[in-house]
């Protein structure tokens, strides 16, 4: 009888672990999804009102930018020059469908809270600029950039930089992944010189 209680009771602290954990991930996809999508809102409206029609304003020697532009392409204006009957769908219906698979890999699979992280922040960049582009009727609202001399990128805005800060989160991550690990039963490495001798 007191085994019965024992698993019984360990089964239940184990659901509880699995339900907890599955919450501790929502919350940090919930959490990087608001705080990117409120922060990508706030800048492009605030750039809306005070830099349109303004003109390029130069800082720190002309390596930062702020420049209004509505985007009508994709990441770093990528695909702009598609025809309309090609963009629209592509870049809405196609992000939409992109987006939903990063979600997706977000919530599903065994994935270090890091992992979640990045997927989380490349999502909200997706989503950021396909609000824009779905309330203003095809075009995203662009205004910095960067760059030494005629080295430039493009012009940019807050979710490009979360879509490249999950993208770079991922291949960090990757590359750590990837790291040989130590050959079974490799002898241990040995004590560095001058060291006090042990035991």
């Amino acid at each position: 009888m007191t085994e019965t209680v024992q698993s019984a009771a360990g089964q239940g602290s184990q659901s509880t672990a699995t339900g907890f954990a599955g919450w501790r991930r929502l919350a940090v996809i919930l959490t990087v999804l608001a705080a990117s999508i409120a922060c990508d809102r706030a800048t492009k409206q605030v750039a809306e009102k005070s830099l349109a029609g303004v003109g390029r304003l130069s800082y720190l020697g002309d390596i930062f930018r702020f420049e209004y532009v509505e985007n009508r392409g994709a990441f770093l204006s990528l695909g702009a020059n598609l025809p309309d009957g090609m963009r629209g769908p592509l870049l809405t219906g196609g992000v939409a469908v992109v987006l939903l698979v990063v979600l997706a890999a977000a919530f599903l699979g065994r994935r270090s809270r890091a992992e979640v992280a990045a997927l989380a922040l490349l999502a909200s960049g997706g989503l950021g600029n396909l609000w824009d582009r779905v309330a203003r009727g095809g075009t995203v609202v662009d205004f910095m950039n960067l760059g030494i001399g005629p080295v430039r990128t493009g012009i940019f805005n807050v979710a490009d930089l979360a879509i490249m800060g999950g993208l770079a989160m991922l291949l960090l991550l990757g590359r750590r992944q990837r790291a040989p690990a130590p050959a079974a039963g490799a002898p241990p490495p040995p004590p560095p010189q001058g060291g006090a001798p042990t035991g």
